[in-house]
């Protein structure tokens, strides 16, 4: 990978203008440490300048016609569409992300703002009768839905454009301003599209996107001025959040150790090619990635002599290289915790298939069989190119194993059998069954999220909405 020599500097843009009075971070790349921008990091004054702005704002967006707002969510899709070849090479240096991965997620991104701009004119009420005793004859209501307020944001490195459009189109399409703390790793696509909102036409302050140490982002948890927080991360941070936030509402998109059941009546060809591309797209390192699959005893053998060859042909490397299947991981350090499990899992009797190796933050696509549930590759989020590969005799016992984890994000279920398939969708612990592909399938529009550890709330543009929005009630006393 090859970066400029002369690193270019970006602000933070907080309250609708650029700032650089901040601290300046280095930043670099995954895949070979090679410097990419000077990042200006926010410190808490800027922050409490952006909420104070999104709440002035909020004035003015609340009252914006369906119009208003989907025009600005169409304005910044052309100006993202106009760069999408520069965001989707942000994305490769900055997040490890395999070029042609990266034009996907850029793909996604318009998705989102197309789904987004639709939903803003879809903000539909209902009409209540309550005339159902005597006393309240004469009675109805109506049911429409007003925006929240301001929207506090927090997003992860892994999809450095998609998961913030997921919660700023959404707030935009609600009429709510929002206020974005991108990931440290990864903020400049999340600034890139600053750039974007900056010449859409939405309300001056109504969007800030700053980035920021840990220690100075507290009034995006605990500042009772944002009245919803959208936190899209790991559990164990997630959960802490959610516990400072007060009385606002919290929404948690965390991780998750999804797993894949492979009936012996599978198109196990099929299931294989899917659960290469689901395990280890973008380095494994997906919330939704494959990790546990789970193949009927019938069909283990066959599976595995079709799944571990289609492993070992990705190509493992630089991410701007467009041959590459698979990039670095976001940190050395996390290659490294990942070496260090599956040598403890080798060492309680596991076996590798395949990869099991890393060259600095490279991590080669790995199978492992061999394993139980108790360790750390089954029963914790390995967040990397890592899958785990074991038998089972029953479909009820398939069940009992998938469920047995503390996450339940989305699982997949390969079967032509319809009766298993919905005593899967009844019994699976999980905010979603996929039947007949991976858990890794995601289009933007879907209700997405999980249960148990894995979250609470739903993204997916109308469903985002919903969390961004109160309904509030008329009662209309009609008198002759």
């Amino acid at each position: 990978m090859s970066t400029a020599t002369a690193l270019k500097t970006v602000g933070a843009f907080v309250a609708g203008a650029w700032v650089s009075d901040g601290e300046l971070v280095e930043l670099r790349a995954p895949y070979d440490g090679a410097g990419i921008a000077h990042v200006t990091f926010g410190r808490e004054e800027h922050l409490q300048r952006a909420i104070a702005a999104a709440a002035e704002a909020f004035e003015r967006t609340k009252t914006m016609a369906a119009h208003e707002r989907q025009h600005v969510l169409q304005t910044i899709h052309r100006h993202v569409n106009d760069r999408r070849e520069e965001f989707a090479r942000t994305l490769a240096l900055e997040a490890g992300k395999p070029i042609k991965t990266a034009r996907a997620e850029i793909e996604r991104g318009l998705f989102t703002l197309q789904i987004a701009a639709e939903e803003s004119t879809r903000n539909y009420g209902e009409y209540v009768p309550l005339d159902l005793q005597s006393f309240t004859a004469g009675r109805w209501g109506l049911v429409k839905r007003f925006p929240l307020g301001p929207v506090a944001a927090i997003t992860p490195f892994n999809f450095p454009l998609n998961l913030v459009l997921h919660k700023l189109a959404p707030a935009l399409a609600s009429g709510c301003p929002v206020v974005v703390k991108p990931a440290s790793q990864t903020p400049l696509s999340a600034l890139l599209l600053a750039e974007c909102v900056e010449q859409s036409g939405w309300p001056m302050g109504g969007v800030s996107v700053i980035p920021l140490k840990n220690e100075d982002a507290s009034p995006l948890i605990e500042d009772h001025r944002f009245k919803l927080l959208s936190f899209t991360g790991s559990s164990a941070v997630g959960w802490e959040l959610k516990r400072r936030a007060g009385k606002k509402r919290v929404a948690l998109e965390l991780g998750g150790n999804a797993a894949v059941v492979i009936h012996d009546d599978a198109d196990l060809m099929y299931a294989a090619q899917r659960c290469v591309s689901g395990g280890f797209s973008y380095a494994g390192q997906s919330c939704i990635s494959v990790q546990r699959i789970l193949v009927h005893e019938n069909a283990y053998e066959k599976f595995l002599t079709l799944f571990v060859p289609g492993v070992q042909a990705l190509k493992a490397g630089d991410p701007l290289d467009e041959a590459t299947d698979v990039g670095p991981m976001i940190r050395e350090s996390d290659a490294v915790r990942v070496e260090e499990w599956i040598a403890e899992a080798e060492n309680a009797g596991a076996r590798v298939l395949c990869g099991g190796k890393r060259s600095g933050s490279v991590f080669q696509p790995t199978v492992l069989t061999k394993t139980d549930a108790s360790m750390k590759v089954n029963c914790m989020e390995v967040f990397a190119p890592v899958v785990t590969v074991e038998p089972y005799a029953g479909f009820d016992e398939a069940i009992r194993r998938v469920n047995d984890s503390v996450y339940g994000l989305q699982a997949g279920v390969f079967t032509n059998d319809a009766r298993l398939l919905f005593r899967a969708y009844e019994q699976l612990e999980v905010g979603g069954v996929v039947a007949g592909d991976v858990p890794t399938f995601r289009i933007d529009h879907m209700p997405y999220g999980g249960v148990k550890d894995s979250g609470t709330g739903r993204e997916g543009i109308r469903y985002a909405i919903e969390e961004m929005t109160e309904r509030k009630l008329l009662v209309m006393a009609v008198r002759e």
